[in-house]
């Protein structure tokens, strides 16, 4: 990868640019977190966990392949677990980046900020919410409105983003329930390619998901081995 461009250094992930037009990522094995701690809400580098970008890349290989099959567009194209990268459509990010979250449960966030209407663990019907990208505000959030209102995406492309959304994590949920897995919550992240078409992009980890197994919380690394075993 020494001689392609480099084109954004993340904080587990590194975005070089290839010949045929297409990315590749590379995986880290940095991890979020702080005081040595792992934390996948945490928003600096805290620690490196040797083999977790490998384990990361796996889950993204194993549903980005299911996804695509389904016939929801990824930008996934290839990836080669011996140098732990991923080759991918070149995508936009809507606005300076979007987080889309959906919802099975009413815990974490959604709970803190709703706690008057709802009860702990209460179910939600696949809610979605989207957030904008922005660590010093907190990564506020922007109704549907707001996002066309502010031109940062079309109401179809909205529409298209949340079916999309939905569809997606009944597949997640369906596996790791298959496996006793329960899942409360899902982060994606989407993009659009040339002519507009929403795709889903960046990574599906274990870091982006809140799961339980028989009524506990399941860390990251545990949820890994887990879903592997």
């Amino acid at each position: 990868m020494n001689n392609l461009p480099l084109l954004y250094t993340g904080k587990t992930k590194n975005v070089y640019a290839l010949p045929n037009g297409n990315c590749l990522l590379k995986f880290k094995d940095d991890c979020t977190g702080k005081d040595g701690v792992f934390d996948p809400g945490e928003n600096s580098v805290g620690l490196t966990i040797e083999g977790v970008g490998d384990v990361n890349l796996r889950m993204s290989i194993y549903f980005f392949e299911k996804i695509n099959a389904a016939g929801i567009r990824t930008h996934y194209v290839s990836a080669n677990l011996e140098d732990t990268t991923m080759e991918v459509l070149s995508a936009k990010v809507f606005g300076k980046g979007l987080e889309v979250i959906c919802r099975y449960k009413a815990v974490g966030s959604f709970y803190r900020r709703y706690s008057d209407y709802c009860q702990l663990g209460q179910d939600l019907p696949a809610y979605v919410e989207t957030t904008f990208k922005n660590d010093e505000k907190g990564d506020p959030l922007v109704t549907k409105d707001g996002l066309v209102d502010l031109g940062v995406m079309t109401a179809k492309q909205y529409d298209d983003l949340k079916d999309m959304t939905q569809k997606i994590t009944k597949i997640v949920a369906d596996d790791l329930k298959a496996k006793g897995l329960d899942l409360y919550d899902i982060k994606f992240e989407f993009g659009y390619d040339a002519d507009g078409n929403v795709m889903l992009i960046d990574e599906i980890a274990s870091g982006n998901m809140r799961v339980y197994k028989d009524g506990e919380y399941v860390d990251p690394m545990t949820l890994n081995k887990l879903f592997f075993a």
